[in-house]
Formats: C-alpha cells, structure tokens, sequence
C-alpha cells in the first residue's frame, strides 16, 4: 500500500518514569540527542518518509513539546493531541482518533530509527518495524510466514522469533475505530492489540530496521548521543581560540566559546551560549548543551551535558549525563569503571538494574549541586537540586 496522503502520529506524552531524575520536569521525549530533542529524530525520519502531517500526543509537560514543534516543523503541518492519562500506547493514539482521515504511521516519540527503513515502512503499509535483537523476551515478538506478520506475542517467555516490535507501524484508516481494545494484565490498552487485529484482516508486512534504539533509561541517552553525534560532520561557527586544538568532527555553534588550550576530539557539539575552557579537554560522544560550562583544567569523556549544566574548575567527568543547571564544585571526579570490570549498575525505578556499560558514571538531576573535592562513585543518580557537601565520596544514591 502507497497511500497518496499519510499522517504520522507521534507518541510524546510520556514522562519516562525509568528516566529519572532526568525526566523530572522534561518529556522523556524531549530530552536532547545531539542538536535536537529526542522525538525530533522520531519526528525527522517520518518527514523524510513522507509524511503529510505530524500529530503529537502529549500530555506530561506538554506545553514544551508544543514550544519546540510549534505548528509546523520541517516544512510539514503540525497538530496536537493530549493524551490526558497515561494508559498505554492504544490510549495514546486513540487520543488524536479525531484528527485522523486516512492511512496513519505510529512512531514511539522515544526510539531512534534508521530513516531509510521508516520510509520502506510507509510504503509497504500496512507494516510494522522489527528489529533482530538477541533476547527478545523483553519485547513484542513478531511471527512472520511468506513475508507477512502472522501474530505477535508480548515478552514471552519462550520467543517463537528474535524480530522484536519497534514501535513504529502503519495502518489503514480502518484502524482508528479499533483503539478501544481491552485493558491488558498491566492495566494499560496496547497498540499491538489493534495490531493484531489488522494482522487478522490485512496482509501486515515485517519491515526489519537494521538500526534501532529504544531510549529508556539514562544509559541509553547516553547511547543515542553516541549514535547521532557521529553522525554529524565538522562545523566551526563559534568563537575558537587560536591556541584551541580541535580535532575530527567537531561542531561549535554560533555564540560558543572554546578558550586557549582546549583540546578537543570529536564527535563532539558544542551548543550555542556554551564555552568551554581554559586548559580543558573534552573527548568520545560529548554533547555540551546551549549556556553549559566546561572550566578551567576540567575533563570530560563521552558525556552529556544538558542546557546550564557547570563544571567549572579541576574536575572529570566520564559517561555521564548532567541534567540542566547541574553545578560540580572544583574538583569533584566522577568514577565511570568498576574496580572487577564487572557492568555498572544503576538505579531504575527503586531497583539496581545493569547498565550493560563497563564505563557509566553518574546521573545528576536538574540544579543538584557539589562541593569541592567530591568523589562520585559508579553508577550514581543525584536526585534533583540535591546538595552534596564538600570531601564527600559518594557511593550511594542521593
């Protein structure tokens, strides 16, 4: 199915409750990945596929993601939908069931995919994205015969395949009368129950997406900038030191400041209002964010730095992620490997989790604060404008 005219729902609404403290007052959704928020990238990839129009559903703190989309975005039209309580994807998308006419693609605000494959998946509608991944017991499994889906079954326990579903579907308008599904064992309505339905009366395509990442919890943000700040090339708009050392992709916007003796090894992008120096070296994936501080003699690795975020003297930071107007007092260090090489672990939602990193250092949530010469352990989270007093080593969560 090529349609003449396809909508792209969007799924924004969410706070990202594994993503905290980050998400504490941003949209999961809205978190940045190299020069734009995450759902931009969702957003980009369906434009290059073809979309004619862009429905957001929102809800938690949606007036950021209406602010940042406005009523158009990337020459397309754009509209809204609030998502008033979050109760799963089919609830999400049954909130814009009003401002569909047609064939519609559904992407999770959240994921990054490869744009290639979203435009194969809008034109061999009705479709659903897979991914091969090997333990695909924490997703949707997708069955597949003669190149079409024949079912889907939620994290079994025995998986039939290793195609998980990637959240990102396309289906005939007939669809949208089929969002009031039942409640499933968590007490959420599940897009894949409506997908299992258009398996029962169309012939649904598997289209594998070779690139896929679910951005959840606050490693994977770290992951997604890794990916997309790669992706970008060399770009010298800023105010550079002569003395300054830049080496491979690098990107200053206009308004930055990289100061004498910085050194620099992309890919790295350092946003507008930015500065960064003296004496300071920042290295792997780092993304510095508009109005954030990298100071004197301070080194970062593979980190990012959300807007406002300061490191001001004699500090390191390595494969971290700090949330806006986080302040690091001089000298503290953050710790980012496990003396036994055993993976990081980290706290989501009240449970140490592995990160599946050997290198993750600590989270910090918007305005936490330290003092001089403190030591973060690994795996840390700073919950939101928490104070941390100086000569602390810190090795739970605060």
């Amino acid at each position: 199915m090529t349609a003449e005219r396809i909508q792209a729902v969007i799924l924004a609404a969410g706070e990202g409750t594994r993503m905290r403290p980050l998400s504490a007052s941003v949209p999961k959704p809205m978190l940045p990945v190299a020069d734009r928020p995450l759902a931009a990238h969702a957003a980009d990839a369906a434009v290059r596929a073809g979309a004619d129009e862009l429905i957001f559903v929102v809800g938690y703190e949606a007036e950021t993601v209406r602010k940042y989309f406005d009523r158009e975005y990337a020459g397309v039209p754009v509209s809204y939908a609030v998502q008033d309580e979050q109760a799963g994807t089919a609830d999400a998308v049954r909130a814009a069931r009003d401002l569909i006419d047609g064939p519609f693609a559904v992407l999770n605000g959240d994921n990054l995919y490869d744009p290639a494959a979203i435009k194969t998946l809008f034109e061999d509608g009705p479709a659903v994205g897979a991914h091969r991944v090997a333990d695909p017991s924490n997703y949707g499994v997708l069955s597949t015969e003669g190149g079409v889906v024949t079912d889907i079954v939620e994290k079994p326990a025995d998986p039939p395949t290793n195609l998980a579903n990637t959240g990102a579907y396309v289906f005939p308008e007939e669809a949208r009368e089929w969002l009031d599904v039942s409640e499933s064992e968590r007490g959420e309505r599940e897009i894949t129950d409506v997908l299992a339905q258009v398996v029962a009366e169309y012939e649904v395509s598997p289209v594998e997406i070779d690139r896929w990442l679910d951005v959840g919890r606050p490693w994977e943000l770290l992951e997604a900038n890794e990916w997309k700040l790669d992706e970008l090339g060399r770009d010298i708009q800023g105010d550079v030191h002569d003395d300054a050392d830049l080496r491979g992709d690098v990107v200053v916007e206009e308004g930055a400041t990289i100061d004498a003796g910085v050194v620099i090894e992309g890919p790295a992008l350092i946003r507008s209002g930015a500065t960064v120096g003296p004496n300071a070296y920042v290295r792997g994936a780092t993304l510095v964010g508009e109005d954030a501080k990298v100071g004197h003699s301070v080194e970062v690795k593979n980190s990012v730095f959300l807007e406002g975020a300061t490191v001001g003297h004699l500090g390191y930071v390595g494969d971290s992620v700090l949330g806006r107007n986080v302040n690091f007092g001089a000298g503290t260090t953050v710790a980012n490997l496990r003396h036994d090489d055993e993976d990081v672990r980290f706290t989501v939602k009240g449970e140490r989790v592995s990160t599946g990193r050997r290198k993750f250092g600590v989270v910090a949530g918007d305005d936490a604060k330290t003092g001089i010469d403190v030591a973060l352990n690994v795996g840390t989270k700073l919950s939101s404008g928490v104070g941390i007093p100086p000569g602390e080593t810190v090795t739970r969560d605060r």
